[in-house]
């Protein structure tokens, strides 16, 4: 090869990657906002509209997205087509509880398209948690095959997740321990798996199509059957850490004086602000999230306000030390812990007004979890589609007989 041709090489390999770059970074704005005009596209990527119009054709061509025409109403000139997400693609998602394996479809946008909940009792193994997915995925394939196409699997685990290959490292609720769950489910299902800790999957969720979208910095709090969960967005990114661990603030010291938690630590918030707790202070021994709600906001027995009392104030100790540690804009409340915060308006309000540095407290809000029941599904959903997103040149269009 001579120079000039090495030269020609190098600057057409240079141009596919900006290419697939640029289609990464118009699928990804689409996604998340669920339908752009290709005028807003042009204006958030700073690409003229010539180029604008090509990558949306070719992403149009491959299926990943589809294009209409704006109600023209009240509008001056001509209006933009808009680009939306195709509502052909779709993920798998999958979230192991310790009562159940919640199999679900998501559709790209954060579209919730199908949920399957099936009951176990009891704490299913990692073996069971396959079994279960591997039969409903298998259930719903007649219905995916006919009319979608499935980029993948997202699982999110109430645990420790090794990030690189979906190793289980340590889900105490669930009984697994260095549980190879990921590639389980890829040999089970013959589809690609990605695995990670469901509160983390729950902050992306939120701070995508929740309470936190357009936010840099916020604080995630997920209250669930398997305990305190949490996730942390700063400046933008997603807070990890090295091995994807970071945010177990169900594991914050509340209490010197408290019980021994699951994980050897004396006094964490998940030992003292527990939905077995308020279970048992409404009378009942088991409940989904949304009839634990309803018994509780419509209890007035003064042992149920009293239980939502010493709980939020366990959990305003948490926040206490987060608002100090990571200045967020926001904090979610979600699950049962935003049951408490609706339980008793104005009480972690008061707590935080007092307990944190001023100036920290002074910018930062509380909120409940807007996705509701649908938010664990949604972010394993989002963890299915990051190839995709990453690299939709990467994915094969369908071919037509």
């Amino acid at each position: 090869m001579t120079v000039a041709e090495s030269a020609q090489a190098g600057r057409g390999n240079s141009n596919d990657h900006v290419r697939r770059h640029n289609l990464s970074v118009i699928l990804g704005l689409v996604h998340r906002a669920r339908g752009l005009s290709r005028a807003q596209l042009t204006r958030q990527t700073g690409l003229n509209r010539s180029t604008v119009a090509a990558l949306v054709a070719e992403l149009v061509e491959r299926e990943l997205v589809v294009e209409s025409e704006p109600d023209s109403s009240n509008q001056v000139g001509r209006p933009s087509p808009i680009v939306r997400p195709s509502p052909a693609v779709v993920g798998i998602a999958i979230n192991p509880e310790i009562d159940a394996v919640t199999v679900g479809v998501v559709g790209l946008g954060g579209t919730v398209l199908k949920r399957v909940r099936h009951a176990t009792g009891h704490p299913p193994s990692v073996e069971e948690a396959v079994q279960i997915s591997a039969a409903v995925i298998a259930g719903m394939r007649p219905e995916l095959d006919a009319s979608y196409r499935t980029v993948g699997v997202g699982v999110a685990v109430p645990g420790l997740v090794r990030v690189e290959d979906g190793l289980v490292r340590l889900a105490p609720h669930l009984r697994w321990e260095d549980e190879p769950l990921a590639a389980m489910l890829a040999e089970a299902t013959g589809l690609p798996v990605l695995a990670a800790n469901d509160a983390h999957l729950g902050t992306m969720a939120e701070s995508t199509f929740g309470a936190g979208r357009g936010l840099t910095d916020l604080i995630y709090l997920n209250g669930g059957a398997s305990g305190i969960g949490g996730g942390i967005i700063s400046g933008g990114n997603s807070l990890g850490g090295v091995a994807g661990y970071a945010g177990e603030l169900g594991h914050t010291l509340v209490n010197s004086v408290g019980v021994r938690c699951h994980c050897g630590a004396i006094g964490c918030l998940e030992t003292e602000a527990r939905r077995e707790h308020l279970l048992q202070v409404v009378g009942l021994t088991d409940a989904d999230a949304d009839d634990l709600e309803t018994a509780i906001l419509a209890s007035t027995e003064p042992a149920v306000l009293a239980e939502v009392h010493r709980q939020l104030r366990f959990l305003a100790i948490a926040l206490r030390n987060a608002i100090n540690t990571l200045n967020p804009q926001l904090i979610v409340l979600g699950g049962f812990l935003g049951t408490l915060y609706a339980a008793a308006p104005g009480v972690l309000d008061d707590l935080l007004a007092e307990q944190p540095l001023k100036a920290s407290r002074e910018s930062v809000r509380v909120t409940r979890a807007e996705l509701g029941r649908d938010l664990l599904i949604i972010g394993a959903g989002e963890l299915a589609f990051q190839p995709l997103i990453a690299d939709p040149a990467g994915f094969v269009p369908p071919t037509r007989e």
